[in-house]
């Protein structure tokens, strides 16, 4: 998987960008609000990215913060939404205002995003209530050590940290909090 770029955006189009990085070109589709925010230039930037693999093609999704990812992840990851309505879903807020609307059950708040109905929205504020545990433990330096490892030793993230999400929050050290996750993965 490739969890973040860092390079130059030397192109950009109608929702994606392409960030050069040591001579290649990545085509990475950003939400409306990041797009407007990367400008061409020389100066380099970093995207976490979320990689997705289509019948035709592979296509990278990025984020200018690892909360943005999170919340992306945790959209596509309801059964119905794909990677472009997660991408635009995303845009709607800040992660903590989006996390709030779907704590507090608030439907006006997805109100004219186009091309998701309000049956949809019902369904994404029914399925992630209570869920958004993720998005905060993301901002834990050892949750992010423990996931990355459980990653690179083969396990998808989705496995990873609900492996996480089930080790005793007592368990603070990373190594620690991986042993644990394997013996639940197991």
């Amino acid at each position: 998987m490739i969890y973040f770029l860092e390079g130059k955006p030397v192109l950009k189009g109608n929702n994606f960008i392409v960030l050069e990085v040591n001579g290649l070109g990545y085509k990475v589709f950003l939400s409306a609000n990041n797009l407007q925010r990367v400008e061409e230039s020389e100066k380099a930037i970093k995207l976490f990215t979320s990689l997705r693999l289509k019948e035709d093609a592979l296509e990278l999704y990025g984020f200018l913060n690892q909360k943005e990812l999170g919340l992306f992840e945790t959209l596509n990851e309801v059964q119905g939404i794909g990677p472009k309505a997660a991408l635009v879903l995303s845009s709607v807020g800040s992660p903590e205002d989006f996390r709030k609307a779907i704590e507090e059950g608030d439907a006006k708040f997805f109100a004219g995003i186009k091309g998701i109905g309000a049956k949809k929205i019902q369904k994404i504020i029914l399925e992630l209530t209570g869920r958004f545990k993720e998005l905060k433990k993301e901002d834990n330096k050892e949750t992010d050590d423990a996931l990355d490892v459980l990653i690179s030793l083969g396990f998808s993230r989705q496995k990873a940290k609900e492996a996480l999400d089930k080790v005793s929050l007592e368990t603070k050290e990373a190594d620690q909090r991986v042993k644990e996750a394997l013996k639940i993965l197991r």
